[in-house]
């Protein structure tokens, strides 16, 4: 603000003209469009002299130079030079009047002090440094990976004889993997060209509905009614009409000729049916998958899709587990919202058995349950997707739900959320888990939204169910008012559905004094874990974190704030559903620690009624109450028997046209979405048997983080008998100086190792470094943990 009588800007000016000055004397060429960057930064300093605007200037062009580093080097396929690398190098050059070789050559430096401490030795840095080329879909010319090569080895030390023989041996392996990927993927591709002819050729062949009568001998009347009772099974089904709304049926004639001897049985039972029951379904009422097909088995010539579908039965999926069908389970279903003690109950039925499993939907919340039978007094092993922790003696197991064993019989099992029935991720192995489990006692916990397709289940499989519903143990509450981000304080938890959200959240409230904790899914369950100890202990006031805390993870937790009413769930951004608002609400009011829980909006983010209307809401009725299924390995070879097909493309491919109707009264069919593509992917892998590509095509990957072609890789290098390597992060910075791009590499390299590491469980032979494995994990978890915990200690620290 100036004066009356304008002395301010009398000093402006002067200090401008002192600047221009002070440019001019250095002789520096300053172009017009930098002058005034460049007289703002000179601002800052008070006094000014030649050295002072060569150190200005270099600051005003560092950001050119990061770009031109870049896009020089990128040119050059030299694309292991990363953005950090360039701004690096242009933060250590000191010359105002750099070249483009001294640019380059500070390059030089930052990536040779980067790549010195990037791995174990320089086979290891080569193979991180080109994985992570490959896994963000840049391939190096061989020329310049020999040059990469002999980079590495003058960084770590290496004498230029022992530099060239990296270069030879790492251009020539890697000119053989390329090799081999190609040709797998060449295999691959005419394996999926075959398959889909066959299935083309097969629906060239099929008849329509009018060609029944001629085929079964009967009249167009009766077709109809056998079609609608299931006894004529509809090979495919063609949208038709207006709109799509009405439906064309086709049929595989040789399996409708192969009926023709079953028509005097179904005019019979016709016949014999009550006079209201003769349209056709009281031909096959009454028999449910567990009992029997709801048609005769059909024994074609060829692989016809009703045989296809006979071979895997999975529309008689609860017969699929004899173990548990031989036992004469009975079910308890423990409902009740969240903080209502449903766990606790379990557990200490549990805790009392002579044996047991506890299925939880987490590794996390598997070593939780863990953890509280040894609190019970009850020593248990552990298995997890990526983790095995075996206990001698022990006849105890927390396991994660797909981890279910399913041949040994025990008296007490657990399985947790049974919510995610529904989830079209994982629903199929809740599914598994709860028609599965080998125990005499089963105890299914969930929300009371789980009720009707946990009551399915148990009819499906024959077993008897008692219900229990809990109330929760303390009152929760729907704010009247919304709250300010300046509000929040101890005890607090703010609700955000992205991880960019809750790190932008987390920035703001740190610049505003506060001490932050955060949960999102991308931290591994072991930061998890560090996180919501510091904010139960108190070192971390406020909670920002995503719908991630909803299952497992109990804190003490005052107050939840959705920052947000909707959410983006993979499809489309809707608003938040009633189960949601009250998994993720429920964890205010803590028993024992807050008299009540209280769960209320962020200003700016919507209308508090929402809430209140949606935790009042009695459960929502489920879309589909029909429980979801998949094939396992037995179905896998059995349909490929079937088919004559050595093709896990095939199988899958057959199974999601033939196996399961889509109007199937009891099962519905899980995606196979992500299979098929890595199926897709592998199917041209010499040296893995079909079973070994079904167990790549399980294995848990991010589809976004280039998990299918990074899987390939390591499939070719498997079915090549070499050895796999773990995933690895190379060099990461000092935590207080980490970035949020680094940050997410190291997320990213995180899951890359859990896939890793369940596929060491399953292919030790080929994935043999499970030590190093093991050591990147823990160091990539203290390494999350601390730059976290510095940019709280920082943050707060420059706020305050």
């Amino acid at each position: 603000m100036t004066t009356m009588d304008g002395t301010m800007d009398r000093q402006d000016e002067g200090s401008a003209r002192g600047a221009e000055e002070a440019i001019e004397a250095t002789g520096l060429a300053v172009p017009p469009g930098e002058r005034p960057a460049l007289l703002r930064v000179l601002g800052r300093y008070p006094t000014l002299h030649g050295q002072v605007v060569r150190e200005a200037l270099c600051e005003v062009r560092r950001r050119g130079w990061a770009a031109r580093i870049l896009e020089t080097t990128k040119e050059a396929g030299r694309l292991w030079v990363t953005p950090a690398d360039a701004r690096a190098a242009a933060a250590a050059v000191e010359d105002p009047e750099a070249g483009e070789g001294e640019l380059l050559a500070a390059a030089d430096r930052v990536v040779s002090a980067r790549l010195r401490d990037a791995g174990t030795g320089p086979e290891a840095t080569l193979a991180a440094v080109v994985a992570d080329l490959s896994d963000s879909g840049r391939l190096l010319r061989t020329e310049r990976l020999g040059e990469l090569a002999r980079l590495i080895g003058a960084a770590q030390g290496l004498d230029r004889e022992a530099a060239e023989r990296l270069r030879t041996t790492s251009v020539r392996a890697e000119e053989q993997r390329r090799r081999e990927v190609s040709e797998a993927g060449r295999l691959a591709r005419e394996r999926r060209r075959e398959e889909v002819r066959r299935l083309r050729e097969w629906e060239r062949g099929l008849v329509e509905a009018e060609d029944l009568p001629g085929l079964l001998g009967c009249s167009p009347k009766e077709g109809q009614r056998w079609v609608s009772a299931g006894l004529v099974p509809v090979a495919r089904r063609i949208a038709s009409g207006r709109g799509g709304k009405g439906e064309r049926r086709q049929f595989d004639p040789e399996v409708v000729a192969s009926l023709r001897a079953e028509v005097p049985a179904w005019r019979s039972a016709e016949q014999e049916a009550p006079p209201g029951d003769r349209r056709g379904e009281g031909a096959s009422r009454g028999r449910g998958p567990a009992a029997g097909p709801a048609h005769p088995a059909v024994h074609g010539g060829r692989a016809a899709n009703a045989a296809v579908a006979r071979v895997a039965a999975l529309d008689r999926y609860a017969g699929h587990f004899a173990t548990a069908r031989a036992l004469e389970r009975r079910i308890t279903l423990v409902t009740g919202p969240t903080n209502s003690g449903k766990s606790h109950t379990a557990l200490d039925r549990l805790a009392k058995a002579e044996s047991g499993l506890a299925l939880a939907p987490l590794r996390l919340l598997a070593h939780e349950f863990r953890e509280a039978l040894a609190d019970r007094g009850v020593a248990a092993s552990l298995t997890t997707g990526e983790e095995r922790i075996r206990v001698p003696g022990s006849r105890h197991l927390a396991a994660t739900v797909e981890m279910c064993p399913l041949h040994e019989p025990v008296d007490v099992a657990i399985v947790d959320e049974a919510q995610m029935l529904q989830d079209p991720d994982r629903g199929a192995a809740w599914t598994a888990a709860i028609m599965g489990a080998p125990a005499r006692e089963v105890f299914v916990l969930g929300s009371p939204e789980a009720v009707p397709m946990v009551r399915r289940i148990a009819a499906l499989c024959g077993d008897p169910v008692e219900e229990v519903s809990l109330a929760r143990k303390s009152p929760l509450v729907a704010a009247r008012q919304t709250v300010e981000l300046s509000e929040l304080g101890p005890g607090d938890a703010l609700v955000a559905f992205s991880r960019r959200d809750v790190l932008q959240f987390r920035e703001e409230l740190m610049r505003r004094g506060r001490r932050v904790a955060v949960v999102y899914g991308a931290l591994s369950p072991e930061v998890r874990l560090a996180e919501a100890a510091r904010f139960r202990r108190g070192d971390a006031e406020v909670l920002v974190a995503t719908d991630a805390i909803g299952m497992g993870l109990n804190l003490p937790i005052r107050r939840v704030v959705f920052s947000s009413l909707r959410k983006f769930d993979g499809q489309q951004s809707r608003d938040l559903l009633s189960q949601e608002v009250k998994q993720i609400g429920g964890r205010a009011g803590r028993f024992g620690k807050h008299e009540e829980g209280v769960v209320a909006v962020l200003a700016g983010a919507g209308d508090p009624s929402f809430v209140r209307r949606l935790l009042n809401a009695p459960p929502a009725p489920p879309a589909e109450t029909r429980p979801q299924v998949q094939p396992d390995a037995d179905i896998i070879a059995a349909v490929a028997e079937e088919i004559g097909s050595d093709s896990l493309f095939g199988v899958l491919a057959r199974i999601k046209r033939a196996v399961l109707r889509k109007d199937d009264p009891n099962y519905r069919l899980a995606d196979l979405t992500q299979a098929l593509a890595v199926a897709a992917a592998v199917d041209g892998v010499p040296g893995l048997s079909l079973l070994d590509r079904w167990t790549y095509a399980m294995c848990p990957i991010n589809e976004r983080d280039s998990g299918v072609p990074r899987l390939t890789r390591w499939a070719v290098d498997h079915g090549s008998g070499r050895p796999v390597s773990p995933p690895a992060a190379g060099h990461l910075p000092n935590p207080q100086r980490a970035g949020g791009a680094v940050l997410e590499t190291a997320e990213k390299v995180y899951k890359r190792l859990v896939a890793w590491r369940w596929l060491a469980l399953r292919f030790p032979e080929a994935y043999r470094e499970t030590e190093a494995a093991e050591a990147e994990t823990d160091r990539l978890d203290g390494w999350i943990e601390e730059v976290l915990r510095f940019q709280r200690r920082g943050k707060a620290a420059h706020a305050a």
